[in-house]
């Protein structure tokens, strides 16, 4: 038995609780965005079920397996300590899953999103291997690495931002029709950063702790006031650009400020959680901006389908 009497060390409620379930919209959305744009681009008839089922349980897998590694690899670290840590518990410090079980896990999962991303090769060409075995690369580094030296921020942008959205598109439409606009590129860009709201708040909480164990993430480096800046201005400028993208592509002009009010319900979630942010501060209470932005960065994701439906008209 652990600290926590109601999981058993290693059983099926620790291994759901490790994968971090309130995570998943953080790989839902750029997969969403991608099928709508897809979607708007090929229309129903000639729009593909298949690959865009698979870019969604390649994202969720992926999402799991990074879930998994920072879990091991920050508890290797000391990073977790439960009686120094802010955030949401962790399964390996808190003794819920075994280091051994753990590595086994997530090299079972790793395994898991190569077979299932493996057959988009069939719709997008060799070049899905490199993209997969990017992300599979890439999910090691980031907490082995690239956190440590501020530039979580850069991965979240490319690897929740344009490669799923970017990619997700390309292996749906028609090859004939296949072709990554420039708007995808941008809208990919967007979401990326309000994604980045996630972290930011993350690394806002976690940033003394995060000092003393010399994990300079971007809210290290510049600071706290000018960090909770960096959290407003990302979710904010994502939106926007997503917004103007969007309205640009309106097939007809007087639909395109009709494409602005989705966004205004995102925009009030966002301004929401930023003035909570800015009120709490510091410590364990930030975990509700945590959740409130989790629920922000769906909102968004909804609200651009919604607005890609409605420039479509």
């Amino acid at each position: 038995m652990t600290e926590n009497k109601k999981i058993k060390t290693n059983s099926w409620k620790a291994w759901l609780l490790a994968t971090r379930p309130k995570t998943l919209a953080g790989a839902a959305v750029p997969v969403m965005i991608g099928v709508a744009l897809a979607l708007r681009t090929t229309g129903w008839q000639h729009f593909r079920f298949v690959p865009a089922i698979l870019c969604f349980l390649f994202a969720f897998l992926m999402q799991v397996d990074s879930n998994l590694i920072n879990d091991y690899f920050d508890f290797r670290h000391g990073n977790d300590d439960p009686a120094t840590r802010l955030g949401p518990k962790r399964a390996c410090s808190e003794g819920w899953i075994t280091p051994r079980a753990m590595v086994a896990g997530l090299a079972l999962v790793s395994v898991l999103a190569c077979a299932v991303g493996l057959p988009l090769v069939w719709y997008g060409g060799w070049q899905m291997i490199i993209v997969g075995a990017a992300c599979v690369l890439f999910a090691f580094l980031y907490t082995t690495f690239f956190s440590y030296q501020g530039l979580g921020d850069v991965l979240v942008l490319v690897f929740f931002g344009i490669v799923p959205v970017c990619f997700t598109y390309y292996v749906i439409i028609p090859e004939v029709a296949r072709v990554i606009t420039w708007q995808v590129v941008a809208i990919s860009i967007g979401c990326g950063l309000v994604i980045d709201t996630l972290l930011c708040v993350n690394n806002f909480r976690d940033r003394e702790n995060d000092m003393k164990d010399g994990k300079r993430t971007l809210i290290v480096r510049l600071g706290e006031k000018r960090g909770a800046t960096l959290y407003n201005v990302v979710g904010s400028l994502g939106a926007a650009i997503t917004m103007v993208v969007i309205m640009t592509q309106a097939r007809h002009a007087q639909l395109a400020p009709v494409c602005v009010f989705p966004f205004l319900v995102y925009a009030y979630k966002h301004s929401q959680s930023n003035a909570k942010l800015r009120e709490i501060w510091k410590g364990r209470e930030l975990n509700k901006v945590l959740g409130m932005t989790a629920r922000d960065m769906f909102v968004y994701g909804l609200m651009t389908v919604v607005a890609t439906y409605l420039s479509s008209l």
